[in-house]
């Protein structure tokens, strides 16, 4: 009882951090499809379909990838074996997608949305389904495990073209630049990201894990799917309304209360030294009335006193205390009686 109590507490702290800011901030810039974005997506299409092709009709790209089998690069520089087995996870997807989401799911706490976890799990999916189908459609066996040498290996039942880990790498990286917040984050982020990935796909070449013609199509498909993202985030946004508004019916349910909006802070009211502690502020009148009361002022017969017939006021607020013996502008000061030495 006590341990639902207890996650109850934590779902209400963490729900009321999201109830701080339920609008995505202003300052973040959502990518939208333009006119450049679909230039390259088209142009990333088209260079992946004739990669597919070249494989397929077993054209000069198969004779190079035997070619690069047979150099194996992994005996002609064993020394950075080691490291390149480390190097080389940085394409996995569990991992990669466990660090990614970690990042990500705090700057969600920080900016009270959840876009990024939602952008990264379309993205995911999107890797998931279209790299599995390719995968999985043209049955490609790896170096390892090829056969016939000078063939294309295609449709024997293998599952490594595109190369996996190379469109993850662009995929999971990328999608940090992807959501980042300003212009000089995204470009230093894409540059990051576009060498890790360079680096998995050439890694998976020199482990002998996959063909060179594998790793390019797994960089154009990890490219096409960051380019299609802005496509689906009127449906990341459906999905974050969606949640919010699952979660608020959840807690109705259970009876649990709803975070009260935060309290306005009362402005703070400065008075001068020596001034008590509370002084009545007189109420403003509209400015109808007091616009009238001028006139009225104005038309009323009465006789009209010069300034210095008016009795001096002493400002409020002001430091220089009243003088009784302060006589108006314009009055004859009586003599000071003269005292003999």
């Amino acid at each position: 009882m006590r341990t639902e109590r207890n996650l109850t507490r934590r779902l209400d702290r963490v729900f009321a951090r999201l109830d701080r800011e339920p609008e995505r901030p202003a300052h973040i810039d959502v990518p939208r499809m333009s006119r450049h974005r679909v230039v390259l997506f088209t142009a990333t299409l088209a260079f992946y379909l004739a990669i597919v092709w070249a494989v397929v009709i077993t054209s000069w790209l198969v004779r190079l990838d035997w070619q690069v089998m047979f150099f194996r690069p992994y005996q002609q520089w064993p020394q950075i074996h080691a490291f390149l087995d480390y190097y080389v996870v940085l394409g996995q997807r569990g991992p990669t997608a466990v660090m990614v989401a970690a990042w990500l799911g705090w700057r969600s706490w920080r900016q009270h949305t959840l876009r990024p976890l939602l952008t990264l799990a379309t993205s995911l999916l999107l890797l998931n389904i279209t790299v599995g189908a390719a995968k999985l459609g043209m049955g490609r066996l790896g170096p390892h495990y090829a056969t016939v040498i000078g063939s294309n290996e295609m449709a024997l039942g293998g599952d490594i073209f595109p190369s996996g880990h190379t469109a993850n790498a662009v995929v999971t990286w990328g999608i940090l630049a992807y959501l980042a917040s300003t212009p000089r984050a995204r470009r230093w982020l894409s540059a990051l990201s576009a060498i890790t990935a360079l680096g998995v796909g050439l890694t998976t070449v020199y482990l002998g894990t996959h063909w060179l013609s594998d790793v390019l199509l797994g960089w154009a498909a990890g490219v096409l799917i960051l380019l299609a993202l802005p496509w689906f985030e009127p449906l990341i946004a459906k999905t974050e309304t969606a949640l919010f508004d699952l979660r608020d019916r959840w807690r109705d349910r259970r009876g649990l209360p709803v975070p009260e909006p935060a309290v306005p802070v009362a402005p703070v009211v400065l008075r001068p030294r020596g001034a008590p502690a509370e002084q009545p502020t007189p109420a403003r009148e509209p400015a109808a009335s007091t616009r009238a009361s001028r006139g009225m002022a104005h038309l009323a017969p009465g006789p009209h006193t010069t300034r210095s017939e008016r009795t001096p006021v002493t400002p409020a607020g002001s430091r220089r205390p009243p003088h009784a013996d302060r006589l108006p502008r314009g009055t004859a000061q009586p003599a000071r009686p003269v005292t003999g030495g």
